[in-house]
């Protein structure tokens, strides 16, 4: 495991995750289809699973990262919000917060934008949602398992015990509802379950690259005279 320091949604940030499994995704990358859907059977990669192996295995073919990226009015949210965040996290608990940058396996293939790292064992991760409905449902029911495999990974790629979600909403400060945490504890069974899967959609990644690369150096189409 090694950190790259960078600031997020920097061109640095975006160079160190290209081609690499991120965690933010691991849930789309393992994603299985539940039901028969025109070819693809119960068991088979999701259309989003698949769509996210072909983005990656161009970013690897390439160098670059591949897409569009994200608008700058959202990166410029993000990077308020999460401040802010970290800041209140910090002196509600009386936790000190280091940002990290990436945090990548030692093979490279998997990373972790980790928005903070609490004392020896501990990770943070910051979310601000516009959605009104996500905001109240997290309130009323605590639910986060929208977000365990992104937890959980960067768990496992940082090697640390637990990670604290927090849901930061500003508008909420007026009824002391502004910051919602909640500790989530390492799970090692459900990291070496998911690590499995991510294995075999990196060998689905492998695939579409073999592909793209033995199209290289092919004879271009001719016109027809």
């Amino acid at each position: 495991m090694k950190f790259i320091e960078c600031v997020q949604g920097t061109e640095e940030w975006f160079a160190s995750r290209c081609g690499k499994i991120t965690a933010s995704c691991f849930a789309d990358a393992i994603s299985r289809c539940q039901k028969k859907s025109g070819a693809r059977s119960v068991g088979d990669p999701t259309a989003v699973a698949e769509r996210y192996a072909a983005d990656l295995a161009i970013e690897r073919v390439s160098g670059r990262p591949h897409g569009e990226p994200p608008k700058a009015w959202v990166l410029e949210r993000g990077h308020e919000m999460e401040a802010a965040a970290r800041m209140l996290y910090e002196a509600r608990t009386r936790s000190f917060v280091t940002e990290a940058g990436i945090c990548v396996t030692d093979d490279g293939l998997f990373g972790y934008s980790t928005d903070g790292l609490v004392d020896d064992d501990g990770l943070i991760e910051i979310k601000a949602p516009i959605d009104s409905s996500k905001i109240l449902s997290m309130w009323q029911t605590g639910d986060t398992s929208e977000y365990d495999c992104q937890m959980q990974g960067g768990l496992w790629i940082s090697g640390r015990k637990w990670c604290d979600f927090l849901m930061y909403v500003p508008d909420l400060a007026v009824v002391g509802k502004d910051l919602f945490v909640k500790r989530i504890q390492r799970d090692d069974a459900f990291i070496d379950a998911m690590v499995e899967k991510l294995a075999e959609f990196d060998k689905l990644v492998g695939q579409y690259e073999a592909i793209l690369r033995s199209a290289v150096g092919r004879e271009p189409m001719r016109e027809a005279a």
